[in-house]
Parts: C-alpha cells; structure tokens; sequence
C-alpha cells in the first residue's frame, strides 16, 4: 500500500467510524487503494438495469414467475452494488458504499443460479423425465436449499465486515467459504446435467424422437449453458470489474435462454412427474 499512514494517525480510513475523506486522505489508503472507475461502474449499472426491465417484459409475458422473481432480485442486487461503487467512486472510504458492493454484487449471482436450476428440471420434463437419475422437482430442491446456504454464508460474512475494523479475516474467511460452496453447487450441477445428456442421448440411439428437436431449444440450450459457465468462472476469478462483466454477459445470455418461451406449451410453472418407477427403468 502507498502512502504514509504516519502522516494520517488522526484518521479512520475503514469501518463504520471512518472519517476520511479525499480531501483529507488519499485513495491509496482505502480499502481499495483506488478510486473505483465512474464510467465502468456506470456502464454496469446502466445495463443490468436494462436486462431487468427486459426479463421483467418477458417473465410477464410468458408467466415464469420462479424464473423472472430470481432475475429481479439478482438485478436488484447487482444494481445495489454498483451504486455502492459508485458512492466509493465519490468517497473511497464510504462504509455504506463498501458494504453495498461487497454484498450485493456477491449475492446477485446466486439469485441468476436459481433461475437456471428450476430450468433443468423444465429441460428434464421437456426431453423426458424417464433419463434423469432424480425425479425433476428434486434437481431443484436440492440446488435451491444450496443456493440458500451460500447466501447465508455470505450474507455473514457481509455482516461480519459491517462489524470488523480491518484487522481481522473472520469475514473475508466466511465469504470464501459462501463463495467456494457456491463453486462446488455449480459445478455438481454441471455434472449432472451433463450426465443427463449422456443418458438422453444414450436413450435416443434405442428410441429415437419422432420430431428434431426446435432450432429455439437448441438455442436455448446454447446460451443456457454459457450464463452457467460464465457464473462459474466469475465464482472462480472474481477480480473488481473484470470478473463482474461475466454476470453481465451471463444475465444477457439468460434472456436468450429464458424459459418462457421455449416451455410456452408446457403448463407454467407446474413441474409435470413422470411415475417413480420411470426413473428405475435404467441404473
């Protein structure tokens, strides 16, 4: 870190008592040691508010309200924590700005990973449910209670850093830890949805479907599995504004690969079972 904090002793640069300003203290002995870029984090701000009002028009439209709920909310957030940006941008040692990004841009993304769990289980029904190892309603009861998990752990480590002056890890140890689970939920995710394709197409070469499957679903599936892949990376290599553009493209991804109108003909946000014994017929 730059600077010498000899010369600024009077001073509180982090924590809820901070009484730095940038007039009184340079940026390089904030949390940050910048000032965080106005036009990016603009730019951000801008665009996931444009995605919301879109996923808004289609969620309506075509009635996916599990779906467009979980992109409202992870837009919400994500909003939030550009507008924390933002504020450090004006203040690099704003508490209130600190937090609101730290938080909020780390919750958004668990939101947009719950949209697209349901959607497998929708996937699973629309191929046939006979090649899932689990019935379809399970895929998401487990993933969702995950993704409530990680929120959790990294809600507390949001909480924690509310409290902490600096000089501990407890809450960036936390924060790992939501994030890392969150890393490994995705990633068991992806190997089960790969593991269905395997068995959907292992299936297809025994009885093949009478009708190509829409040009839209391949699409659909297309970009479906680029936002997860996205999300994941982001999870993995998270870095300021760089890694955060991933959600960006992720959630424009998610409009292409919106469920509502590749599932329009299947009963809205009913989740239609196979018999238990379906799921038998191959071990």
């Amino acid at each position: 870190m730059s600077g010498d904090r000899g010369d600024y002793s009077n001073y509180v640069v982090y924590g809820p008592d901070a009484n730095c300003t940038l007039a009184l203290c340079p940026a390089e002995l904030s949390v940050y040691q910048y000032r965080p870029s106005l036009a990016a984090n603009t730019s951000f701000l801008v665009l996931f508010g444009i995605a919301m009002i879109i996923h808004l028009v289609i969620g309506i439209k075509w009635r996916s309200w599990f779906f467009v709920i979980c992109m409202f909310w992870g837009c919400v957030c994500e909003l939030l924590g550009y507008g924390g940006r933002i504020i450090l941008w004006q203040d690099p040692f704003s508490f209130t700005g600190f937090l609101m990004q730290i938080i909020c841009i780390t919750l958004g993304p668990t939101f947009f990973t719950a949209g697209i769990y349901i959607t497998l289980s929708k996937i699973i029904v629309y191929l046939g449910p006979q090649y899932a190892r689990f019935r379809p309603s399970l895929y998401y009861w487990i993933f969702i209670p995950c993704d409530i998990f990680s929120l959790i752990l990294q809600s507390v480590g949001g909480a924690l850093s509310s409290t902490s002056e600096g000089g501990s890890n407890a809450a960036v140890n936390v924060s790992i830890a939501g994030l890392s689970f969150q890393v490994a939920t995705i990633l068991v995710f992806i190997a089960l949805a790969l593991e269905y394709a395997y068995r959907y197409k292992k299936g297809q070469r025994q009885t093949p479907r009478t009708t190509s499957l829409p040009r839209g679903f391949k699409i659909f599936i297309i970009f479906l599995t680029i936002s997860i892949t996205l999300i994941l990376i982001r999870c993995i290599y998270r870095i300021d504004e760089l890694s955060e553009g991933m959600v960006l493209v992720a959630i424009y991804t998610l409009l292409v690969a919106h469920p509502g109108p590749v599932f329009a003909d299947l009963e809205e946000e009913k989740v239609v079972e196979e018999p238990t014994t379906a799921y038998d017929t191959e071990k």
